[in-house]
Protein backbone atom coordinates (compact mmCIF):
# COMPACT_ATOMS: atom_id res chain seq x y z
CA UNK A 1 0.00 0.00 0.00
CA UNK A 2 1.08 3.38 -0.75
CA UNK A 3 0.23 7.04 -1.14
CA UNK A 4 0.21 8.48 -4.16
CA UNK A 5 0.65 12.63 -4.75
CA UNK A 6 -0.09 14.29 -8.11
CA UNK A 7 2.28 16.46 -9.15
CA UNK A 8 1.13 19.64 -10.80
CA UNK A 9 3.19 21.14 -13.70
CA UNK A 10 3.54 23.55 -16.21
CA UNK A 11 5.51 24.08 -19.17
CA UNK A 12 7.90 21.32 -17.61
CA UNK A 13 8.11 23.27 -14.37
CA UNK A 14 6.84 21.81 -10.89
CA UNK A 15 4.34 24.19 -9.00
CA UNK A 16 4.21 25.40 -5.88
CA UNK A 17 1.52 23.67 -4.69
CA UNK A 18 2.42 20.32 -6.10
CA UNK A 19 5.13 20.59 -3.52
CA UNK A 20 2.80 21.64 -0.56
CA UNK A 21 0.65 18.54 -1.92
CA UNK A 22 3.76 16.40 -1.75
CA UNK A 23 4.49 17.56 1.77
CA UNK A 24 0.96 16.98 2.76
CA UNK A 25 1.35 13.75 1.22
CA UNK A 26 4.49 12.35 3.01
CA UNK A 27 3.32 13.32 6.74
CA UNK A 28 -0.05 11.16 5.73
CA UNK A 29 2.08 8.45 4.54
CA UNK A 30 4.19 8.42 7.47
CA UNK A 31 1.29 8.51 9.46
CA UNK A 32 -0.25 5.39 7.92
CA UNK A 33 3.30 3.46 8.03
CA UNK A 34 3.36 3.18 3.96
CA UNK A 35 5.66 4.85 1.22
CA UNK A 36 4.91 8.11 -0.07
CA UNK A 37 4.64 8.24 -4.15
CA UNK A 38 4.68 9.95 -6.45
CA UNK A 39 2.60 10.60 -10.67
CA UNK A 40 3.91 13.30 -13.05
CA UNK A 41 2.07 13.59 -16.44
CA UNK A 42 3.67 15.18 -19.47
CA UNK A 43 7.36 16.21 -20.13
CA UNK A 44 9.29 18.32 -17.21
CA UNK A 45 12.09 19.74 -17.56
CA UNK A 46 12.60 19.79 -13.43
CA UNK A 47 14.63 17.01 -12.00
CA UNK A 48 12.25 14.77 -10.54
CA UNK A 49 14.77 12.87 -8.28
CA UNK A 50 14.65 15.92 -6.43
CA UNK A 51 11.26 15.18 -5.29
CA UNK A 52 13.09 12.71 -2.95
CA UNK A 53 13.58 15.53 -0.43
CA UNK A 54 10.03 16.04 -0.14
CA UNK A 55 9.64 12.36 0.92
CA UNK A 56 8.77 10.64 -2.01
CA UNK A 57 10.11 7.22 -2.79
CA UNK A 58 9.10 6.53 -5.97
CA UNK A 59 7.79 8.87 -8.95
CA UNK A 60 5.90 7.68 -11.68
CA UNK A 61 6.14 9.44 -14.91
CA UNK A 62 3.56 9.24 -17.74
CA UNK A 63 5.93 10.89 -19.99
CA UNK A 64 3.09 11.45 -22.90
CA UNK A 65 3.51 14.74 -25.54
CA UNK A 66 -0.37 14.34 -25.38
CA UNK A 67 -0.31 15.12 -21.60
CA UNK A 68 0.75 18.54 -22.24
CA UNK A 69 -2.40 19.95 -22.22
CA UNK A 70 -5.30 19.19 -19.24
CA UNK A 71 -7.77 16.70 -20.73
CA UNK A 72 -9.76 15.41 -17.85
CA UNK A 73 -10.29 11.51 -19.47
CA UNK A 74 -6.68 11.38 -20.19
CA UNK A 75 -5.66 12.53 -17.27
CA UNK A 76 -7.57 10.39 -15.01
CA UNK A 77 -6.75 7.23 -17.53
CA UNK A 78 -2.62 7.77 -17.11
CA UNK A 79 -3.61 8.72 -12.79
CA UNK A 80 -5.87 5.28 -12.83
CA UNK A 81 -2.70 3.47 -14.22
CA UNK A 82 -0.40 4.70 -11.66
CA UNK A 83 -2.59 4.45 -8.78
CA UNK A 84 -2.37 0.54 -9.67
CA UNK A 85 0.96 0.39 -10.24
CA UNK A 86 1.84 2.30 -6.76
CA UNK A 87 -0.62 0.09 -5.04
CA UNK A 88 -2.10 3.10 -3.58
CA UNK A 89 -5.01 3.50 -1.07
CA UNK A 90 -5.05 7.13 -0.74
CA UNK A 91 -4.36 9.40 -3.75
CA UNK A 92 -3.52 13.17 -2.99
CA UNK A 93 -4.27 16.22 -5.35
CA UNK A 94 -3.92 20.63 -4.50
CA UNK A 95 -7.29 21.80 -4.92
CA UNK A 96 -6.31 24.45 -7.54
CA UNK A 97 -8.22 24.00 -11.02
CA UNK A 98 -6.25 20.76 -12.36
CA UNK A 99 -6.80 19.58 -8.80
CA UNK A 100 -11.04 20.61 -9.23
CA UNK A 101 -11.01 19.24 -12.84
CA UNK A 102 -9.60 15.62 -12.11
CA UNK A 103 -10.03 14.63 -9.08
CA UNK A 104 -13.95 13.96 -8.72
CA UNK A 105 -13.28 12.08 -12.09
CA UNK A 106 -10.23 10.16 -10.08
CA UNK A 107 -12.21 8.95 -7.48
CA UNK A 108 -15.08 8.18 -9.54
CA UNK A 109 -13.08 5.87 -11.25
CA UNK A 110 -11.39 4.32 -8.21
CA UNK A 111 -15.01 4.12 -6.81
CA UNK A 112 -13.32 6.17 -3.66
CA UNK A 113 -14.38 8.61 -0.95
CA UNK A 114 -13.50 12.07 -2.37
CA UNK A 115 -12.77 14.78 0.51
CA UNK A 116 -12.27 18.17 -1.90
CA UNK A 117 -10.35 21.41 -0.16
CA UNK A 118 -9.14 19.65 2.91
CA UNK A 119 -7.02 22.29 5.54
CA UNK A 120 -5.07 19.42 7.35
CA UNK A 121 -4.01 15.90 7.82
CA UNK A 122 -6.80 13.02 8.49
CA UNK A 123 -7.38 11.80 12.36
CA UNK A 124 -6.81 8.08 12.19
CA UNK A 125 -7.38 6.63 15.90
CA UNK A 126 -11.67 6.83 14.56
CA UNK A 127 -10.84 5.59 11.09
CA UNK A 128 -10.00 8.44 8.18
CA UNK A 129 -11.59 11.67 9.49
CA UNK A 130 -10.70 14.66 6.95
CA UNK A 131 -10.90 18.57 8.07
CA UNK A 132 -12.16 20.94 5.38
CA UNK A 133 -13.54 24.12 5.17
CA UNK A 134 -17.24 24.47 4.13
CA UNK A 135 -19.90 27.71 3.50
CA UNK A 136 -17.01 29.81 1.60
CA UNK A 137 -14.87 29.46 4.47
CA UNK A 138 -17.20 30.57 7.54
CA UNK A 139 -16.96 26.49 8.76
CA UNK A 140 -15.15 23.69 8.92
CA UNK A 141 -16.40 19.69 8.53
CA UNK A 142 -14.98 16.90 9.87
CA UNK A 143 -15.47 13.98 6.79
CA UNK A 144 -15.48 10.09 7.67
CA UNK A 145 -13.92 8.35 4.63
CA UNK A 146 -14.94 4.55 4.94
CA UNK A 147 -14.26 3.38 1.06
CA UNK A 148 -11.12 1.30 0.38
CA UNK A 149 -9.49 3.70 -1.89
CA UNK A 150 -9.43 7.46 -0.84
CA UNK A 151 -9.17 10.55 -2.38
CA UNK A 152 -8.32 13.91 -0.76
CA UNK A 153 -7.41 17.72 -2.27
CA UNK A 154 -5.94 20.10 0.04
CA UNK A 155 -6.66 23.89 -0.30
CA UNK A 156 -3.03 25.63 -2.00
CA UNK A 157 -0.86 27.48 0.71
CA UNK A 158 -2.87 25.47 3.88
CA UNK A 159 0.20 22.93 4.28
CA UNK A 160 4.01 24.79 4.47
CA UNK A 161 6.46 22.78 2.36
CA UNK A 162 9.20 20.87 3.87
CA UNK A 163 12.40 19.60 2.21
CA UNK A 164 14.47 17.24 4.31
CA UNK A 165 17.98 16.49 3.22
CA UNK A 166 19.47 15.36 -0.33
CA UNK A 167 17.55 12.11 -0.73
CA UNK A 168 16.44 11.37 -4.21
CA UNK A 169 13.48 9.43 -5.84
CA UNK A 170 13.05 6.81 -8.12
CA UNK A 171 11.88 7.50 -11.68
CA UNK A 172 9.63 5.11 -12.88
CA UNK A 173 8.16 4.92 -16.34
CA UNK A 174 4.90 3.93 -17.13
CA UNK A 175 3.32 3.19 -20.26
CA UNK A 176 -0.50 4.14 -20.49
CA UNK A 177 -3.25 3.79 -23.65
CA UNK A 178 -4.87 6.80 -23.69
CA UNK A 179 -8.23 7.29 -24.76
CA UNK A 180 -8.45 9.73 -27.84
CA UNK A 181 -8.25 13.63 -26.99
CA UNK A 182 -11.80 14.92 -26.21
CA UNK A 183 -10.41 18.39 -25.93
CA UNK A 184 -8.41 20.10 -28.70
CA UNK A 185 -6.44 23.21 -28.28
CA UNK A 186 -6.77 25.93 -30.90
CA UNK A 187 -5.51 29.09 -28.90
CA UNK A 188 -3.53 29.72 -25.62
CA UNK A 189 -3.31 33.34 -23.85
CA UNK A 190 -1.36 33.40 -21.06
CA UNK A 191 -1.78 35.31 -18.05
CA UNK A 192 1.72 38.20 -17.79
CA UNK A 193 3.22 38.44 -14.50
CA UNK A 194 5.65 37.99 -12.26
CA UNK A 195 3.87 36.16 -9.58
CA UNK A 196 0.53 33.65 -10.13
CA UNK A 197 -2.25 34.98 -8.17
CA UNK A 198 -2.72 31.48 -6.76
CA UNK A 199 0.71 31.02 -5.93
CA UNK A 200 1.41 34.41 -4.42
CA UNK A 201 2.69 34.51 -0.58
CA UNK A 202 1.70 38.22 -0.11
CA UNK A 203 -1.23 40.11 -2.47
CA UNK A 204 -2.69 43.73 -2.65
CA UNK A 205 -5.66 44.21 -4.01
CA UNK A 206 -7.96 47.69 -4.43
CA UNK A 207 -11.28 48.41 -5.02
CA UNK A 208 -13.75 51.33 -5.84
CA UNK A 209 -12.64 53.40 -3.35
CA UNK A 210 -9.51 54.14 -5.64
CA UNK A 211 -11.76 55.85 -7.73
CA UNK A 212 -10.73 55.00 -11.31
CA UNK A 213 -7.69 53.23 -13.30
CA UNK A 214 -5.68 56.27 -13.35
CA UNK A 215 -5.34 55.93 -9.48
CA UNK A 216 -3.85 52.74 -9.83
CA UNK A 217 -0.34 53.53 -9.52
CA UNK A 218 -0.31 53.92 -5.37
CA UNK A 219 -1.13 50.36 -5.24
CA UNK A 220 1.58 48.93 -8.10
CA UNK A 221 3.68 50.96 -5.94
CA UNK A 222 2.90 49.16 -2.91
CA UNK A 223 3.12 45.64 -4.66
CA UNK A 224 6.22 46.19 -6.21
CA UNK A 225 8.04 47.69 -3.05
CA UNK A 226 6.52 43.85 -0.80
CA UNK A 227 7.17 41.52 -4.43
CA UNK A 228 3.22 41.17 -4.34
CA UNK A 229 0.67 40.01 -6.97
CA UNK A 230 -1.85 42.68 -7.78
CA UNK A 231 -5.59 41.77 -7.52
CA UNK A 232 -8.45 43.20 -7.29
CA UNK A 233 -12.72 43.47 -6.46
CA UNK A 234 -15.24 42.42 -8.79
CA UNK A 235 -16.72 45.98 -9.50
CA UNK A 236 -13.10 46.83 -10.68
CA UNK A 237 -12.79 43.75 -12.80
CA UNK A 238 -16.53 44.77 -14.17
CA UNK A 239 -15.71 47.98 -15.10
CA UNK A 240 -11.88 46.86 -17.17
CA UNK A 241 -10.00 48.95 -14.30
CA UNK A 242 -8.26 46.02 -14.13
CA UNK A 243 -7.48 42.90 -16.38
CA UNK A 244 -10.31 40.51 -15.12
CA UNK A 245 -7.75 37.52 -14.23
CA UNK A 246 -6.87 39.92 -10.94
CA UNK A 247 -10.43 39.49 -9.64
CA UNK A 248 -10.46 37.75 -6.39
CA UNK A 249 -14.01 36.65 -5.08
CA UNK A 250 -16.55 34.03 -4.54
CA UNK A 251 -17.00 34.55 -8.31
CA UNK A 252 -13.42 34.77 -9.32
CA UNK A 253 -10.17 33.31 -8.26
CA UNK A 254 -9.71 32.25 -4.66
CA UNK A 255 -6.73 32.55 -2.97
CA UNK A 256 -4.82 31.54 0.40
CA UNK A 257 -1.68 34.21 0.80
CA UNK A 258 0.54 34.57 3.51
CA UNK A 259 -0.63 38.20 3.60
CA UNK A 260 -3.49 39.92 1.85
CA UNK A 261 -3.81 44.07 1.86
CA UNK A 262 -7.27 45.43 0.93
CA UNK A 263 -7.36 48.89 -0.64
CA UNK A 264 -10.46 50.53 -0.71
CA UNK A 265 -12.54 47.27 -0.56
CA UNK A 266 -15.85 47.23 1.29
CA UNK A 267 -15.59 43.84 1.96
CA UNK A 268 -18.88 42.57 0.65
CA UNK A 269 -19.38 38.59 1.76
CA UNK A 270 -18.98 37.29 -1.73
CA UNK A 271 -15.36 39.20 -1.94
CA UNK A 272 -14.97 37.73 1.34
CA UNK A 273 -15.51 34.14 0.18
CA UNK A 274 -12.34 34.35 -2.07
CA UNK A 275 -10.03 35.54 0.19
CA UNK A 276 -10.80 34.70 4.08
CA UNK A 277 -8.46 32.03 4.04
CA UNK A 278 -5.74 34.60 3.69
CA UNK A 279 -2.98 34.14 7.09
CA UNK A 280 -3.22 38.11 7.43
CA UNK A 281 -5.81 40.68 6.07
CA UNK A 282 -4.72 44.07 6.71
CA UNK A 283 -7.56 46.78 5.35
CA UNK A 284 -7.79 50.05 4.50
CA UNK A 285 -10.32 51.79 4.11
CA UNK A 286 -11.83 55.77 5.09
CA UNK A 287 -15.08 54.10 5.93
CA UNK A 288 -14.98 53.04 9.90
CA UNK A 289 -18.07 50.93 9.49
CA UNK A 290 -17.15 49.06 5.90
CA UNK A 291 -17.79 45.36 6.62
CA UNK A 292 -14.44 44.11 5.69
CA UNK A 293 -12.89 45.69 9.50
CA UNK A 294 -14.67 42.79 11.19
CA UNK A 295 -12.64 40.00 8.86
CA UNK A 296 -9.32 41.76 9.31
CA UNK A 297 -6.51 40.97 11.08
CA UNK A 298 -5.20 44.78 11.32
CA UNK A 299 -7.21 48.09 9.91
CA UNK A 300 -6.35 51.42 9.32
CA UNK A 301 -9.29 53.95 8.57
CA UNK A 302 -7.94 56.73 6.44
CA UNK A 303 -8.06 58.00 2.92
CA UNK A 304 -5.82 55.67 0.78
CA UNK A 305 -4.51 58.15 -1.03
CA UNK A 306 -3.13 59.47 2.38
CA UNK A 307 -2.17 56.04 3.77
CA UNK A 308 -0.32 53.60 0.99
CA UNK A 309 2.19 56.31 -0.27
CA UNK A 310 3.30 56.56 3.06
CA UNK A 311 3.12 52.92 3.57
CA UNK A 312 5.44 51.70 0.65
CA UNK A 313 7.94 54.75 1.92
CA UNK A 314 8.45 53.66 5.65
CA UNK A 315 8.49 49.59 3.84
CA UNK A 316 11.27 51.26 1.56
CA UNK A 317 12.85 52.83 4.24
CA UNK A 318 12.90 49.35 6.57
CA UNK A 319 14.02 47.43 3.21
CA UNK A 320 16.72 50.05 2.29
CA UNK A 321 15.02 50.75 -1.13
CA UNK A 322 15.85 54.43 -2.41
Amino acid sequence: MSVLIFIDQSEGHIKKNALEAATYGNHLAQQMGVDANAVVLGNVQDDLTTLGQYGIKNVFQVADSALSNLDAQQYVAAISAAVEQANASVVVFSHNQTGKAIAARVAAKLKAGLVAGASALPVLNDGFVVKKSVFSGKAFAHVKVTSEKKVISINPNSYKIEANGSATANVVAVSVSLPSARVVVTNVEKVSGDVPLTEAEVVVSGGRGLKGPENWGILLDLAQVLGAATACSRPVGDAHWRPHHEHVGQTGVQIAPNLYIAIGISGAIQHLAGVNRSKVIVVINKDPEAPFFKAADYGIVGDAFDVVPKLTAAIKKLKGVA
